[in-house]
């Protein structure tokens, strides 16, 4: 069996499963203890994060971040991920725990890093993921620097990954999580080797139901609070509403046409539009249609039946290269192109700086401009990088 951890002088990972056991990848993620700095969002999975690394002998620190102005924030008919509400339930939990906590207010970063970037992507005819641009920028990110002012060695979220070192290349490995239900890999994939050296997963290991047993037994505050789902800076889960009220857009109304170039109807204006959609076309087909392009330039709309929406093709760009380095020739992979894909066989081909050309073994469904599209091999990240427009 080969060191764990090992390469191939392609650089590309050989280890499998069994060679990590959980007890070893438990230990992996940083030998000595320290202060630990656990971005704490006032719900079950950061407050049990917290709990297990006060009881594996770190000092922790909880930090709750405001994200939007208290004009929401405040609001009774709204609920955000940084509402007062989960302030107040995170400072509980840490009261409960006896460690120290405090409010970090981020409202402008938030708005630069993440809310613009995903207003602008959508302008553009893009579907951004805010969650990636959220890890990357705040909590991996300005949090790293309240960090410092504290003192802290490390970063810990209540993500469901795993992290694990490669003694050989030095490189820090990204790993799903045991529950393959909740894994979070897919959204931590563009972090840097710097950040994944600060970085602390506790519940990498657990289920979500081990996850609310421990929060009932510690007596947590949060330990039925229900999941958190929708964009957490949306309101009401109105993401079209919430793009027309930021962009305030004057679009003008354009041809849906179908993929024979038939016209179907008008569309009033093409922000929110998104690859694979079929809700919301309000025109009556006869038969179930999709959105399967979206033409800026020409300001129409184009849909079609399901099988329009297959491709085996697509091309990645600002690509981060996680586990591995970056390869100078074809990989083989597993491919997810949205959080809640299922994995797809695939061929990785570099194609200039940062570029990978993708090609599926078998068609793949709604490949989304302006989404990420995640490498695989078994359970290890080896990169990813943004797809791009045809």
């Amino acid at each position: 069996m080969r060191p764990r951890g090992s390469t191939h002088p392609t650089g590309l990972l050989t280890t499998t499963l069994s060679e990590h056991p959980p007890a070893l990848l438990r230990t992996a993620q940083r030998e000595s203890k320290g202060r630990v700095l656990v971005a704490m969002s006032g719900g079950v999975d950061s407050s049990v994060a917290a709990a297990l690394l006060q009881r594996q002998g770190y000092e922790v620190l909880g930090v709750t971040l405001q994200l939007w102005g208290k004009d929401v924030c405040v609001s009774s008919s709204t609920r955000l991920c940084c509402s007062v509400r989960d302030a107040l339930d995170a400072k509980a939990v840490a009261n409960r725990l006896g460690i120290p906590h405090e409010t970090l207010e981020l409202v402008e970063t938030f708005r630069e890093r993440v809310i613009n970037y995903f207003v602008e992507g959508y302008a553009k005819g893009l579907t951004p993921n805010p969650c990636i641009a959220c890890n990357d920028h705040i909590k991996f990110g300005a949090l790293s620097e309240k960090a410092d002012a504290l003192g802290a060695e490390a970063i810990a979220t209540g993500h469901y990954a795993r992290l694990a070192r490669d003694s050989a290349s030095h490189r820090w490995r990204l790993r799903r999580s045991v529950d393959r239900s909740k894994d979070q890999s897919y959204v931590l994939f563009n972090l840097r080797q710097d950040q994944l050296a600060r970085a602390q997963f506790p519940l990498g290991e657990l289920t979500k139901p081990e996850v609310r047993a421990l929060a009932r037994e510690l007596g947590l505050e949060t330990a039925e609070k229900p999941d958190s789902q929708d964009i957490c800076f949306v309101r009401d889960g109105n993401k079209d509403a919430f793009l027309h009220r930021e962009l305030q857009p004057s679009e003008a109304p354009g041809p849906i046409l179908d993929t024979d170039g038939r016209v179907r109807g008008t569309h009033h204006g093409l922000l929110g539009y998104t690859i694979g959609q079929r809700e919301g076309l309000g025109i009556a087909c006869g038969t179930p249609m999709y959105v399967v392009a979206i033409d800026r330039e020409r300001n129409r709309l184009v849909i079609g039946m399901r099988e329009a929406l297959l491709a085996r093709r697509c091309r990645v760009e600002r690509a981060n290269w996680v586990s591995i380095d970056a390869p100078q020739e074809a990989v083989r992979a597993e491919v997810k192109i949205r959080s809640r894909h299922q994995a797809a066989a695939a061929t990785l081909t570099p194609d200039g700086p940062g570029v990978v050309a993708i090609e599926f073994d078998e068609p793949q469904s709604a490949i989304t401009p302006g989404q990420a599209a995640v490498f695989y091999q078994d359970d290890w990240v080896l990169g990813g990088g943004w797809i791009a427009k045809a």
